[in-house]
């Protein structure tokens, strides 16, 4: 086991090292930062350069401050910028390696996440000391395809404040408004968005976030579909609040933040079964889960939700306090610092 420098007196002082993504990590890592600096404890982040994961001995390995007490890194964090004399805490944020999602991968993407990502991932589980999964179904997808450690499951959290109901009454003369926000790639079910918005013709539309990625597939979307292209998050908050329901079809969700976010803005979602949205969308409460890839049924869906305002707007409500109750940034950030008081010896 590696030796590591026994646990100081005081607050824990968390180091974050992290990989720029441009993804929902980076949020998660800034906001639990922010949210602890919020409680008096020290954290602070070192960023490394995207080729830090695929080309690691081309990144520098920068040395851990000397007031760290506890380093944080996410699982795809290659060893060799994991410090040896912390304690290490990492979180699992996806399920990538969930075999149902081989046909939409690609043999390229399929064969990096299988002989690169995954090796490195075991590692990182082995080595740590506490290991963190954002729902049930990553640690229990984890368990079945990793390696089974110990493993803590701390939802996401998001900024109830930042994200929250707007003033939209969709009027009777009004088409029934969509939103999807996410990548357009096929893991999120961008390929079935066009089909859904054929199928349920003139009386609805959807606003979706595609941008140049969504340019060769644009001549075959139906007129009912309108590109909102890349959004900021104030950006994303204004079409939320603009909205009258998410359309989720995602089939690779570790957690589903865009659905968590969308229901403290008072959204009811439409989402697949078999992903983390499983965990946060309670059936005919707060949204629909429809079945896998089924066109029909997810226009269904949105057809039930266009046709009872009671119904909808009971689920607006329902969902908002599901958010605030579950997924808050406040109730996120007070088990992560539990955690580290429990891993360095501090006292609450």
């Amino acid at each position: 086991m590696t030796s590591r420098s026994s646990p100081r007196p005081g607050p824990p002082a968390i180091w974050f090292v992290a990989i720029r993504t441009g993804t929902g990590a980076d949020v998660f890592t800034e906001r639990l930062v922010a949210g602890l600096g919020q409680r008096g404890l020290r954290a602070d982040i070192t960023w490394l350069p995207s080729r830090a994961e695929y080309a690691p001995w081309t990144v520098p390995v920068p040395a851990p401050p000397a007031w760290a007490t506890v380093c944080h890194a996410n699982t795809w964090l290659h060893p060799r910028f994991i410090p040896k004399q912390l304690p290490l805490v990492t979180t699992l944020h996806h399920a990538i390696h969930d075999p149902g999602l081989r046909p939409y991968k690609g043999w390229a993407r399929a064969a990096y996440h299988d002989h690169w990502v995954a090796p490195i991932e075991r590692r990182v589980m082995r080595r740590a000391d506490r290991v963190v999964a954002v729902s049930r179904f990553v640690a229990d997808m984890a368990r079945q395809t990793l390696c089974d450690v110990p493993m803590q499951v701390i939802h996401n959290g998001i900024d109830t404040g930042l994200f929250r109901p707007g003033a939209r009454e969709q009027q009777s003369s009004e088409r029934f408004r969509l939103l999807y926000v996410g990548a357009w790639k096929r893991l999120k079910g961008a390929d079935l968005l066009a089909p859904i918005m054929r199928e349920l013709g003139d009386g609805f539309e959807l606003h979706y976030t595609g941008g140049p990625a969504a340019a060769r597939d644009r001549a075959d979307m139906p007129r009912n579909m309108r590109d909102l292209g890349r959004l900021s998050t104030s950006q994303v908050v204004a079409a939320m609040q603009d909205a009258d329901a998410l359309l989720f079809p995602s089939r690779s969700e570790g957690f589903g933040l865009v659905a968590a976010e969308a229901m403290a803005c008072g959204l009811p979602v439409i989402a697949m079964q078999g992903t983390a949205v499983d965990e946060l969308v309670e059936p005919g409460v707060t949204g629909l889960l429809c079945a896998r890839d089924d066109v029909r049924g997810i226009a269904a869906a949105a057809r039930l939700l266009a046709g009872d305002g009671e119904l909808r707007r009971a689920m607006r409500l329902a969902a908002r306090q599901a958010a605030m109750e579950r997924f808050s940034s406040t109730a996120m950030v007070d088990a992560y610092a539990s955690l580290y008081r429990g891993l360095s010896g501090a006292g609450s």
